[in-house]
């Protein structure tokens, strides 16, 4: 199977289009690849011994995680080497499956609460199992066979995650590393939908979320994760943090431009999904600030507003605002890098561009 790649380097407009970092070599993709592939051959032996039919919800996972960006397993690779990891150690791959099956769970649910009819072009699980259940005439309601379906495989993916990850043979400290990211995502995911129960928006509520639902998950704990791996101390771990929190927001604001403003032969999903799914992101938020709170919470999480409140993200200068944000993010991050010195800069100074500077 075809894995996604992070990307690097600079192309047309400053776009990233490969990656020069050690951390994210062909070798390294590789490997994680055929943990990957490796672990759900054993998986589907296991299932479909139970009932064939449960080859469809093997199937389901595996054609979820193809085309990812591998950011997840990226950092963790560069914290175990910043911490002296030899880079063809299997156990360092493992722990990069697991960030995968991770966010493929996280994904699902993700999915599933949002109503996103698509995931990188393709059909969400939700809709894709409602769509079988359909073409099959199966009894029973349709879109509730889909939801089921997504839950049942995120819960899936995620004691696969744990599965693997113990593959990696970690340590009482890396585990709880782990564990952390675990809680910390599902926290972040809650705080989410918490703040679409509010009459208001506000930026500091929504760098909140952020920063547990996206920067601790994406790019703090996989850095640790990786560095405790390798037996990094905890000096380092939090002058990672330095470099991970700033980043990780970068990386989230980003993203909530793209789904704003991407293409979506890039980014997979509709233009405008997350203002149609109501999503309470900072470039909304910074929106309401000029145009007022009223306006914009009218036209929010509704497809006829689409339109409207795109223009007004524009027009008020919160897209402009968002990306003088991203480049003060990036600016500590890179600082913090700097602290870490030559090797931490040849490792981490690409990852940079890629988590900023990206189409999708």
């Amino acid at each position: 199977m075809v894995r996604g790649v992070v990307g690097g380097g600079h192309g047309a407009n400053g776009i990233v289009t490969e990656v020069s970092s050690p951390a994210a070599d062909s070798t390294f993709r590789t490997a994680v690849a055929r943990q990957l592939d490796t672990f759900v051959a054993d998986q589907r032996l296991l299932l479909t011994d139970l009932d064939p039919a449960v080859g469809d919800l093997v199937d389901a996972a595996v054609d979820f995680t193809v085309g990812g960006k591998l950011f997840r397993p990226t950092f963790c690779h560069a914290g175990w080497l910043l911490a002296g990891g030899t880079p063809a150690d299997p156990r360092i791959a493992a722990a990069g499956a697991a960030f995968e099956w991770l966010q493929g769970s996280a994904l699902a649910h993700d999915d599933l609460m949002d109503g996103s009819d698509t995931r990188r072009g393709r059909p969400s699980v939700h809709r894709d199992f409602e769509a079988r259940h359909a073409a099959a005439g199966g009894f029973g309601d349709a879109e509730q066979y889909g939801a089921r379906v997504a839950i049942l495989l995120g819960d899936l993916m995620l004691a696969w995650a744990d599965e693997h990850f113990r593959r990696a043979d970690p340590d009482a400290r890396t585990a709880s590393l782990w564990d952390a990211c675990k809680s910390e995502v599902v926290s972040g995911q809650f705080l989410d939908v918490l703040s679409q129960t509010r009459d208001t928006l506000d930026v500091a509520s929504a760098m909140h979320v952020i920063r547990f639902k996206s920067a601790k998950y994406t790019i703090e704990r996989p850095l640790h994760v990786g560095a405790a791996l390798a037996g990094g101390d905890e000096t380092l771990l939090s002058r990672l943090t330095d470099v991970a929190l700033p980043l990780g927001e970068a990386f989230q604001l980003r993203d909530d431009v793209l789904g704003v403003f991407g293409d979506p032969a890039d980014t997979g999903k509709p233009a405008g999904d997350d203002l149609r799914e109501g999503k309470r992101t900072v470039l909304v938020a910074r929106t309401a600030q000029v145009c007022g709170h009223d306006r914009v919470l009218s036209l929010l999480g509704r497809a006829e507003g689409v339109d409207e409140l795109h223009d007004l993200i524009e027009s008020s200068g919160a897209l402009a605002a968002v990306e003088v944000d991203i480049d003060r993010l990036v600016t500590q991050a890179e600082q913090a890098i700097a602290v870490l010195g030559d090797e931490a800069a040849s490792l981490l100074d690409p990852l940079v561009d890629a988590a900023t500077r990206r189409v999708r």
